[in-house]
């Protein structure tokens, strides 16, 4: 039964959170999670930051970071009660316009737990979003080209009554992307029905992506919180070329 949840008869795989990312089990597995860890880490390691993940709201995060010689990012809202220049934290666009630091601990809910669920597995880690999601799919496509198998995990977010997995629009989006690349490149008959899915959901909004994207229950969220920009920063499909990959428990440039 796990190799069937797992898609393993496919090369190219699609799952949802921690627990999909484990049954999955790829060579290679993508973690999409468009607002706004993956837009951020993309956007860090873009500008030459190496960015190490760590889980949301432990106690320990600044004894981390002191270890690994890093800065340690805030919270949104505390970054914008800085009476100095703004802090760095998940925000896409404040980590692009924010003074650049060699080494940032990011914490984050749910793209790096995922991260940290696949840490300790063969798999292979990346990050995947809007902003890369050609740069990704081809990436990707070389790496199938190898003989390997793929799995695209849409991160999701959590209700807060329960703890539960949300399935968050914004991130089979992201995922769509990826694998629409996939498709594109002629491999369509290597990918699960699950996968082929999320590429149909992305077809269907990808000519008005940015305003679906600021639509989204997420994007709507964070629009009345103030981030509004932080939507329009993971929108811009395609601004780099860059695909981080983890290793030795921090994401720089893949190969």
């Amino acid at each position: 039964m796990t190799d069937v949840l797992g898609q393993h008869d496919f090369d190219i795989r699609f799952d949802w959170g921690p627990v999909g990312a484990r049954l999955l089990s790829a060579d290679v597995a993508v973690i999409v999670d468009v607002l706004s860890f993956s837009t951020a880490v993309t956007i860090a390691v873009d500008r030459g930051m190496t960015v190490f993940p760590y889980p949301w709201k432990d106690d320990r995060a600044a004894e981390f970071a002191a270890e690994h010689d890093a800065v340690l990012a805030v919270g949104r809202l505390e970054a914008t009660k800085s009476d100095g220049p703004p802090a760095l934290s998940l925000s896409p666009a404040g980590l692009l316009v924010g003074q650049a630091v060699p080494r940032l601990v990011l914490p984050s809910p749910n793209g790096s737990t995922i991260a940290a669920a696949l840490r300790d597995t063969d798999s292979v880690v990346a990050i995947g979003c809007v902003r890369n999601a050609t740069a990704v799919s081809q990436w990707l496509a070389d790496t199938i080209d190898q003989g390997r198998s793929v799995a695209v995990i849409a991160a999701g977010e959590r209700w807060e009554s329960d703890d539960s997995l949300r399935p968050a629009l914004e991130d089979q989006l992201g995922a769509g992307a990826i694998l629409a690349g996939l498709r594109d490149r002629g491999l369509a008959g290597r990918m699960s029905p699950e996968s082929i899915a999320a590429t149909a959901v992305f077809d269907s909004v990808t000519d008005n992506l940015p305003t679906v994207l600021h639509e989204t229950v997420s994007g709507r969220e964070l629009s009345a919180k103030g981030f509004a920009s932080d939507v329009a920063v993971a929108a811009a499909r395609d601004a780099t070329s860059v695909v981080p990959m983890l290793g030795d428990g921090a994401f720089g440039p893949a190969d």
